[in-house]
């Protein structure tokens, strides 16, 4: 390639991100997630999932959302999961730009089918999580209202990847630390997905430790990006949320 070319195609570039940039409007939040887990077992392969997420803004002053998840397991070996559940997330009012167009806290009923494979490569596990969401999200037909009257539809996919490694040599197969990273990606389809197909990205650094076969921990970062279904002012809208993440596992 020629320098002239180079020089062109660089130009372009440029001017192309720097007009996605003036096209954006930015919500920067401090999160904080501090999350509790746990899987109940019926049988060698059937068990139930229930979670609860308190999801805060400014580390833990305000809210951002609460989610409670739960649903039913089948797992026919160790590699494979799959899950069918419901959950109920009550999202609130935060940042500059709020979710909800009215600035109002709004609940959702959510149902998903999710699939887990687990893989091992030498002392690391892999996962890869596949998650379809069917949405019904609560709506106000007017300002004045202070409880949603309308549900709105919408379709959304996930898939998560992750890689968690051991810390250090150690014989025990029980308490052991570990360093965790994974990457998840949310996308909505159908015809209420609105402005976007991309709805949100988080990216989470982890130090876990198993205790036992029935406990573990683990402390870490999050950042997670949210790009709001509407414009503001003809300009797409960004959250860009960082902070702690905090999680317990806890299996009976």
């Amino acid at each position: 390639m020629g320098i002239k070319a180079f020089l062109v195609i660089s130009n372009l570039v440029l001017f192309h991100f720097c007009n996605a940039q003036q096209k954006r409007l930015k919500d920067n939040n401090s999160i904080g997630w501090y999350n509790i887990f746990t899987t109940t077992k019926l049988n060698s392969k059937w068990s139930i999932h229930a979670e609860f997420q308190f999801r805060r803004v400014d580390f833990a002053k305000n809210g951002q959302q609460n989610l409670f998840r739960t649903g039913i397991n089948f797992q026919p070996d160790k590699s494979i999961l799959f899950r069918l559940g419901y959950a109920n997330v009550e999202t609130f009012s935060y940042g500059d730009y709020p979710i909800n167009a009215l600035g109002k806290q709004f609940t959702e009923h959510r149902i998903f089918e999710m699939i887990s494979i687990q893989n091992k490569f030498h002392s690391a596990d892999l996962s890869n999580r596949f998650m379809l969401e069917q949405r019904f999200n609560g709506k106000y037909s007017s300002a004045d209202l202070t409880k949603e009257d309308e549900y709105v539809f919408l379709n959304r996919i996930r898939y998560m990847f992750r890689l968690q490694i051991p810390i250090g040599c150690t014989k025990s197969q029980v308490k052991k630390p570990y360093i965790g990273f994974y990457d998840e990606v949310f996308l909505g389809f159908g015809k209420n997905v609105g402005e976007n197909i991309f709805d949100q990205n988080r990216i989470g650094a982890l130090l876990g430790y198993k205790l036992n076969e029935t406990a573990k921990f683990e402390l870490g970062y999050l950042n997670q990006i949210v790009q709001l279904s509407r414009e503001i002012d003809s300009k797409n809208v960004f959250q860009y949320n960082s902070g702690l993440l905090a999680n317990i596992f806890l299996n009976f």
